[in-house]
């Protein structure tokens, strides 16, 4: 779930970043969209130009496209609900002490070091993180571009919806169980152009895998159209 890259920042640079934290309620963007949300490159904002910040996100290399940047605060004694993500991320540990990401499929711990490297999370799979120290867990997290798939077999637009918005757990089972198809769906190149609004998800997807998208809704959602595009 958890792989450590080759990329890496300096003792100085983790330095400056600790020493550099900016109020994060919980989450904080550091940087801005340039098109889609979840397919074209962000750019970092003007605020964080010249800064530290953008010297760390400069140390992925140069022909990594990415996403939305964030600083995320994980307090002590919290954690996640269970959840799994349609986009990989990378993960910089900058400061914490006893934190720990969790495989909840294999059932283990992964540490969070602060070793000053990158680490590729595959986040289609059910996990959480959680603070078992006495000191706030900081991380620079970087969402992975989800791949266009412009060749998609017998293609048709879906949109799934909550069948009722005010039940309190619609996010929470579609990360449950929509969410790792998704991430699935996404690298084996059977899903495209997919948005995420209100609560509604639409995409582009390879027919041929529509039952067993069926298959795995939980019975609050439901797909609303099957049109050929």
């Amino acid at each position: 779930m958890l792989a450590k890259t080759n990329y890496c920042i300096t003792d100085e640079l983790l330095c400056q970043a600790r020493n550099s934290i900016p109020d994060v309620d919980f989450k904080l963007t550091i940087n801005k969209p340039t098109g889609d949300f979840f397919y074209d490159p962000w750019v970092i904002s003007e605020e964080y130009v010249n800064t530290v910040w953008e010297e760390i996100l400069n140390t992925l290399p140069t022909h990594i496209q990415f996403g939305e940047a964030r600083i995320i605060l994980l307090e002590p004694t919290k954690c996640y609900t269970c959840h799994a993500d349609i986009d990989d991320r990378y993960h910089l540990n900058i400061e914490g002490s006893l934190s720990y990401l969790i495989d909840l499929v294999s059932q283990t711990l992964y540490p969070l070091n602060k070793d000053n490297y990158w680490y590729e999370l595959d986040a289609g799979l059910l996990h959480s993180a959680a603070n078992f120290g006495d000191q706030n867990r900081y991380q620079l997290v970087v969402r992975k571009l989800l791949k266009h798939n412009p060749f998609l077999i017998n293609k048709i637009n879906i949109t799934i919806k909550p069948t009722d918005l005010t039940i309190y757990n619609n996010r929470y089972m579609m990360d449950q169980y929509i969410s790792p198809w998704l991430n699935i769906a996404n690298k084996h190149g059977v899903m495209d152009n997919f948005t995420y609004s209100d609560g509604h998800l639409n995409f582009d997807m390879n027919s041929n895998y529509l039952d067993t998208l069926e298959n795995i809704l939980p019975k609050q959602f439901t797909i609303i159209n099957y049109n050929p595009t």
